[in-house]
C-alpha cells in the first residue's frame, strides 16, 4: 500500500488544480455585514437567498459573503445567534453593505444546513461565550467541549491540557492560536508544543474556533487531538474598567479603551490591559503577578484593502508550592496545601507583534498576507521527586530559555461558480522560524545554580503548503485537502563539544470531509485526515533523524440534529491512531521513545433553550484509550481521560440580572500504564451573578461551590522525601482550589 500513497496524493492535487481553474457565469452578489452599533465584522452569519430551496452562504472572517444563483437574487435572508434577522431587497445591486442590529440570543438562529465544516463548532463556542463571559485565560480553554486543563505551579505555567483520550501535556498533540498566530512553542524548555495562552486578555476574544481529530487542511504541527483558535475583536462594542476582588488575597484590574470612536468602518483602533495579582490558596503565598497589554489597529486602506496590527506584551512572576506525595500528607508531614520544596516557582515574558494584509479582488478572490514576531522569555524551578537522585541538595532543576519566533503566512481563497456547483478554493504557504538561546536543564538548590545537564541553542524552522477545495451543491458537500510540511532541525550543544548533524523530514498529510444534509433538521459527516506532532530538536538530533515526525491518523462519523428550533445535538463516534505518544520527557532530559497508541471514542454535544432567557448545554466525552503492543492490563495510557462531562443553566438577558450554574466532570483514571496507581476523578460546581446595566455591571462569582476536596494535577511519581531510606512510587498531586469567592464592578463609556 505504501508505494501507491505518493501518487494517489498527487493525482488529488491534480484533480483539485484542474477544478480551480473552471468557472460559470451566474448571477452574484457580493456584500459585507457588520455590527450595527460597534461596526464588528460579524463572521459565520448565514447569506441565503430569499425564495425556497436558494443558495447558502456563510460570511468570513472580515464579514464577506459572495451569494450566486441561477435566478435573479431579488432578496437575502440574513441570520447570525445573538442579531436580530434581517431580509434585505437587493434592488440590483451587486454589492451590498449591511447592518445587523445585537439582540438576545436565539438558539433558532442557528441553522444545520451551514455550508462550511468549519463553521459548526466555532458557532457554538459563540453562543457559550456569549451565555458565559469569562474572567480569565483558563475559562478560555474550558469553553472547548471535552477540553479539560489543570495548573500545578501557581498559575504561572501553561495549564495542563487534556482533549479525546489525551494527556496532552502543554500543548504536544493541541495546536493553539490566536489572530493566526501560534501559541504553542516547539522543542520548549518544558515540554514539546508548550501553548501558554496567559499573555491573552480574556476580554478581548470575540470569536473561539476549534476542531478536533486532525481533518483541517489549514491547520498543521501538533493538530492531533484537535485545535483551537481564538480570534481578538475588531472593534471592540464598548470602553470599560473594571476591578475585581476575592479570596486568598486576590485582585484583578482591567481597562478597556476605545481609542478610535468614530468613522469606525474607514479605521479602528482599542488598547486593554490588565493586572492580576493572587496568594493562592496554599500554606506559602504565591507572589502571583501578572501584568498584560494589548493593542489592536485597523485600517481600511481602501474598500478592498485591510491592514491590521497587533501588538502584545505580557509578564509573570509567582512562587509555586509544587507537588504534594499523599504519603506526606497521610503522615501529618503537610497538609494538602503545604509544600516539601517551597522555593518552586519562575518568570517568563512574552512580546508580540502581528500584522496581516487582506486584499479582495473584483472577482471575490481574498489574498492574505501575515507576518508574526514573538519575543519569549521563560525560567521556572520544580522539584517532582525532592531526594530520589541527591540525598543532599535535592532534585530540584531549572528549565530556561530565550527565544525568538518569527513567521509568515499566504493565503488565497476564492468562490467559483461550476454550474450547480459552488467550489471554494483555498491555497496558503507560509513558513516559522524558532530559534532559543541557552534552552537550558539544570540542577539547582534553592534556586542557586548547581551543574548544568543540557544546556544548547535551538534551530527549527517548519516550511509548509497546502491546498483545500470544498465542493457543495445542494445537499452535499466534500472538503478535500492536501497539505505538505518541511522541518529542519538544529541543535548546537553547549555541553559536548562533538556536535551532531543538523535534521530533515518531509510530511504529506491528505485530508477529506464529506457533509450531507438530509433536512433542515438532520444532517450527516464523515471526516477523515492524517495529522502529526513533531518531536522535540534536540531528541531529533540526538537520534539521527529517526521518528521525527510521527502521524497520526484519524476518522469521525457524525450526526447533528435539530429536532426543534430550541434544540441542537452533535453526536460523533471517533478512531484516532498515532504512530508515536510524546517522546521527550522534559524534566529530566531522558530521551526514550515511546510506541503506538490508538484511542476510539464518543461524543455528544448538546444545547437547549427553554425559553428567551433560560438555557441549558451539556458535554459528554467517552474514550478507550490504549497502548498498541502492549500486554493487557498493561496497556494504559498514563493520564488519558476516559469520561468527561461539562455544562450548565444560564440565565442571560441584555440588562439586569444574568447567572449561571455550570459543573466540570471527569472520571477516575490510571495515572500509569498497569493501572495500580489512580488519578481521581472530580465533580465541581461553579456560578455566577450579575446584574448589568447599559453604564456599569457588579458581579459575582463562586467557583468549587460545594467546597471539595479535588486533585487538580495528578501524577504517578517515584520519590524520596529527605531522611527516607528507599524510594516511593505513589500518586503526587496539586491540590484543586476550595470554595472561591471573587466580586466584580465593571464600569462602561
Amino acid at each position: 500500500m505504501e508505494q501507491y500513497k505518493q501518487p494517489i496524493i498527487l493525482l488529488i492535487i491534480a484533480l483539485l488544480s484542474i477544478l480551480g481553474q473552471s468557472t460559470y457565469s451566474q448571477n452574484k452578489i457580493n456584500g459585507k455585514i457588520v455590527d450595527a452599533g460597534s461596526r464588528q465584522p460579524l463572521e459565520f452569519a448565514t447569506v441565503a437567498e430569499g425564495r425556497a430551496n436558494g443558495n447558502k452562504t456563510t460570511t468570513d472572517h472580515y464579514g464577506n459573503f459572495s451569494l450566486t444563483s441561477k435566478a435573479t437574487i431579488e432578496t437575502i435572508l440574513i441570520s447570525l445567534a445573538g442579531y436580530t434577522a434581517t431580509i434585505i431587497k437587493t434592488e440590483g445591486q451587486t454589492e451590498l453593505k449591511i447592518d445587523l442590529q445585537p439582540n438576545v440570543f436565539n438558539l433558532k438562529d442557528v441553522i444545520v444546513l451551514q455550508k462550511n465544516i468549519a463553521t459548526k463548532f466555532s458557532t457554538l463556542a459563540k453562543i457559550d461565550l456569549d451565555l458565559k463571559p469569562v474572567r480569565n485565560t483558563q475559562e478560555l480553554l474550558r469553553l472547548v467541549p471535552g477540553l479539560f486543563i489543570a495548573q500545578h505551579a501557581g498559575g504561572g505555567k501553561a495549564e495542563q491540557i487534556f482533549l479525546r483520550g489525551f494527556d496532552c501535556d502543554h500543548g504536544t498533540d493541541v495546536q493553539v492560536s490566536v489572530d493566526g498566530m501560534p501559541v504553542n512553542m516547539v522543542s520548549h524548555a518544558h515540554g514539546q508544543g508548550y501553548a501558554d495562552a496567559h499573555f491573552i486578555i480574556p476580554e478581548t476574544i470575540n470569536n473561539i474556533d476549534f476542531g478536533a481529530g486532525p481533518y483541517y487542511t489549514q491547520h498543521g504541527n501538533l493538530n492531533t487531538a484537535g485545535y483551537v483558535s481564538f480570534g481578538t475583536y475588531t472593534n471592540i462594542p464598548t470602553s470599560r474598567v473594571q476591578i475585581e476582588a476575592g479570596r486568598f488575597d486576590t485582585y484583578r484590574g482591567l481597562a478597556m479603551i476605545d481609542l478610535i470612536k468614530k468613522n469606525k468602518d474607514r479605521q479602528s483602533a482599542w488598547i486593554a490591559s490588565e493586572f492580576n495579582y493572587t496568594n493562592g490558596p496554599t500554606d506559602n503565598k504565591q507572589f502571583f503577578k501578572r501584568f498584560n497589554i494589548f493593542g489592536k489597529y485597523n485600517f481600511a486602506i481602501s474598500n478592498r484593502t485591510q491592514f491590521t496590527a497587533s501588538m502584545s506584551s505580557f509578564s509573570s512572576k509567582w512562587d509555586a508550592s509544587g507537588q504534594v506525595p499523599e504519603r506526606a500528607v497521610e503522615s501529618g508531614l503537610i497538609d494538602r496545601f503545604g509544600s516539601i520544596d517551597p522555593s518552586e516557582g519562575g518568570n517568563t515574558e512574552r512580546h508580540n507583534a502581528n500584522f496581516l494584509l487582506a486584499h479582495k479582488f473584483t472577482n471575490g478572490t481574498v489574498w492574505e498576507n501575515q507576518a508574526f514576531y514573538s519575543w519569549y522569555k521563560f525560567n521556572l524551578y520544580s522539584n517532582f521527586t525532592f531526594f530520589l537522585n541527591d540525598t543532599i541538595n535535592g532534585d530540584e532543576i531549572n528549565q530556561a530559555e530565550h527565544r525568538n519566533v518569527v513567521g509568515y503566512l499566504s493565503k488565497i481563497n476564492r468562490q467559483y461558480n461550476l454550474g450547480s456547483f459552488i467550489l471554494q478554493s483555498n491555497y496558503g504557504a507560509g513558513f516559522r522560524h524558532d530559534a532559543t538561546q541557552n534552552s537550558q536543564l539544570a540542577n539547582v538548590v534553592k534556586r542557586q545554580f548547581l551543574r548544568n545537564t543540557k544546556l544548547g541553542d535551538i534551530k527549527e524552522t517548519n516550511g509548509f503548503a497546502y491546498v483545500q477545495q470544498q465542493l457543495s451543491r445542494g445537499k452535499w458537500l466534500i472538503d478535500a485537502g492536501v497539505r505538505l510540511d518541511y522541518f529542519h532541525f538544529d541543535y548546537f550543544d553547549k555541553i559536548n563539544t562533538q556536535q551532531k548533524p543538523a535534521q530533515s523530514k518531509t510530511i504529506v498529510s491528505p485530508k477529506i470531509n464529506i457533509q450531507y444534509t438530509v433536512s433542515p433538521q438532520v444532517q450527516l459527516y464523515v471526516k477523515t485526515g492524517k495529522g502529526f506532532h513533531s518531536n522535540d530538536t534536540r531528541v531529533v538530533v540526538a537520534n539521527n533523524g529517526k521518528e521525527i515526525l510521527p502521524a497520526a491518523y484519524g476518522s469521525d462519523i457524525g450526526i447533528i440534529l435539530k429536532p426543534t428550533s430550541k434544540l441542537l445535538i452533535n453526536i460523533a463516534a471517533w478512531y484516532l491512531h498515532l504512530n508515536q505518544e510524546f517522546v521527550y520527557v522534559g524534566d529530566d532530559g531522558n530521551i526514550e521513545p515511546s510506541g503506538k497508541s490508538r484511542r476510539e471514542g464518543i461524543d455528544v454535544i448538546a444545547r437547549y433553550q427553554f425559553s428567551k432567557n433560560i438555557f441549558v448545554n451539556m458535554n459528554l466525552n467517552f474514550t478507550k484509550p490504549r497502548a498498541i503492543g502492549e500486554k493487557k492490563g498493561e496497556d494504559y495510557i498514563p493520564l488519558a481521560p476516559t469520561a468527561t462531562s461539562t455544562g450548565g443553566l444560564f440565565y442571560k438577558a441584555t440588562k439586569g440580572f444574568n447567572g449561571s450554574i455550570t459543573y466540570r466532570d471527569i472520571k477516575s483514571r490510571p495515572a500509569n500504564n498497569d493501572n495500580s496507581i489512580v488519578a481521581k476523578g472530580y465533580f465541581l460546581l461553579d456560578a455566577s451573578l450579575n446584574y448589568t446595566q447599559s453604564k456599569y455591571e457588579i458581579g459575582l462569582a463562586m467557583e468549587n461551590l460545594l467546597n471539595v476536596k479535588w486533585n487538580e494535577a495528578q501524577f504517578a511519581t517515584t520519590s524520596r522525601l529527605r531522611n527516607e531510606i528507599g524510594e516511593t512510587s505513589e500518586l503526587n498531586f496539586t491540590p484543586g482550589t476550595p470554595f472561591f469567592l471573587r466580586v466584580k464592578f465593571a464600569v462602561f463609556f
